[in-house]
């Protein structure tokens, strides 16, 4: 197809371009425009801490290896505790007379050695602070119902830096999904276009009867006001 019969489809089709852009643009303006922190992607938190079982031991001579060992593999159990549906359960048991439910509520947890964190997502920033408030009661309080090792005392958990609510970076997705929706609708609009021009019998141009193999002998201009 040439680029002059190309032009003209394009002149004589724009609306059906358009039509799907304008539509798009519609749904696309107010996500672009919005700088709400929710819609950035949420708020973050995230717990750092460390643990150990609650020994009763005599004083002894040694670097008390076995107790720093001990103290790795608590994490290790808190880590995956924190992982767990349990924890969640927990969690939505200390924020009961609030009502607050957890269905938005993201958790992740990892640890290095004797370090844990626990990283908390949620698009509310008030509601997240309730839900690490409440994570900390479970977490200092709650591990001996889970792990019997722990000979019936909660772990010794102690929080290496408090917990600060912060808005999450926006995801890179939702900056780019109004204007692939556009780019989406102008594809459709071309492709209305020209599914119009094949459906359309009409002969708008000389050239369109060349290509019907039909020979031209003359043509009449327009009258010229």
């Amino acid at each position: 197809m040439q680029l002059v019969e190309l032009s003209r489809i394009l002149i004589r089709r724009w609306w059906l371009i358009a039509l799907p852009v304008v539509l798009g643009a519609v749904i696309a303006i107010p996500e672009l425009i919005n700088t709400t922190a929710s819609s950035a992607g949420g708020y973050t938190a995230q717990l750092r801490y460390s643990a150990a079982q609650n020994f009763n031991l005599p004083e002894r001579d040694g670097d008390y290896t076995d107790i720093w060992q001990a103290s790795e593999h608590t994490v290790d159990a808190l880590t995956e505790w924190a992982r767990s549906a349990s924890f969640r359960e927990e969690i939505q048991t200390q924020l009961a007379a609030e009502e607050m439910p957890l269905d938005s509520l993201g958790i992740a947890a990892d640890n290095v050695r004797n370090v844990g964190v626990i990283y908390f997502s949620h698009p509310n920033s008030d509601a997240l602070r309730a839900i690490v408030d409440a994570s900390l009661i479970v977490l200092t309080s709650r591990s001996q119902s889970y792990f019997p090792q722990l000979g019936g005392d909660a772990a010794l958990v102690t929080i290496l830096d408090p917990a600060s609510v912060t808005a999450a970076p926006p995801a890179l997705t939702s900056g780019l999904a109004p204007l692939i929706r556009l780019g989406i609708a102008f594809f459709i609009g071309l492709a209305l276009a020209f599914f119009a021009e094949y459906v359309d019998p009409t002969i708008y141009h000389q050239d369109d009867l060349r290509r019907l193999g039909v020979t031209l002998l003359g043509s009449i201009p327009g009258e010229r006001t």
